[in-house]
């Protein structure tokens, strides 16, 4: 009888801890986005309302808490140079992610990253720079590229003096277009030579990967990534790995987009 007791004790103390390991959720926002953008876009608010905590902000290197409401579930963002080339911004989200393990032991990461955020984070898997990662989930994220960024490095090739005529009246649009050639050239479509063409042939590592792909009111897209490119499937090295959720939404951050990164994160168990 002893021996039952002392059995069902240590398997109740197992059960516990890993109750208690709850996962990390760090939010990646995309180009032209931020850390709160996910504020702005209701997701924190959905988040919230399913049993996520605000943790705070990793930020140029500096951690900026939310006071601890005692949940075990907790959610960061983090703030990249949205403007950088990739490897520029996976750099900077590798040391992030490394602040924010530190601060949560034993914990796993859940990487949800938006539009070009979902490529940084893939940039980094691959280059094994996540630590105890467990899923990666992407909303709206041009893996195939984007005609979108194509077109825009077109328009930003406007010789000088007629440049800063077009950035006037682009009330200064031209120029943030001018100073974000890199990542736009990593986020065209994919071909030989490219980062994404490279990205995408490389081995990524055995976790939880999961496509929510805004299809827009046709079911084609949105505005600015087709679906087919959303959808991490279509990637030559993730074929059939990715679960998917479609979301008839638009391509920015919204309640519709929440509610299928909770769905998503409810589907990871424990």
């Amino acid at each position: 009888m002893t021996k039952i007791v002392s059995f069902l004790l240590c398997v109740a103390v197992m059960l516990g801890g890993t109750a208690a390991r709850a996962d990390v959720l760090v939010l990646v926002h995309g180009y032209l986005g931020s850390a709160a953008s996910w504020e702005v876009g209701g997701i924190n608010e959905v988040l919230a309302a399913n049993g996520w905590q605000r943790a705070g902000v990793v930020a140029g290197g500096r951690f900026l808490p939310v006071p601890d409401s005692g949940r075990t579930k907790r959610v960061y963002s983090v703030e990249l140079p949205s403007l950088a080339p990739l490897l520029v911004q996976a750099d900077h989200l590798q040391g992030m992610l490394r602040q924010i393990a530190g601060l949560n032991p034993g914990h796993s990461l859940v990487i949800a990253a938006h539009s070009a955020g979902g490529v940084v984070a893939r940039v980094l898997l691959v280059r094994g720079g996540v630590p105890n990662a467990k899923a990666l989930i992407t909303i709206a994220s041009p893996h195939l590229g984007t005609l979108r960024a194509v077109q825009a490095l077109d328009a930003s090739d406007t010789p000088w003096p007629l440049c800063l005529v077009q950035n006037f009246f682009s009330n200064g649009a031209y120029r943030v277009v001018k100073e974000s050639r890199g990542v736009l050239v990593d986020l065209a479509p994919a071909e030989p030579g490219s980062l994404l063409f490279w990205l995408n042939g490389q081995p990524h590592p055995d976790i939880t990967y999961h496509s929510i792909v805004t299809t827009g009111p046709a079911g084609l897209g949105d505005e600015l990534v087709p679906a087919f490119s959303q959808d991490m499937n279509n990637v030559p090295a993730l074929r059939g790995k990715s679960l998917v959720t479609p979301v008839a939404a638009s391509h920015g951050l919204n309640p519709q987009a929440g509610a299928a990164l909770v769905q998503a994160l409810g589907s990871l168990g424990d």
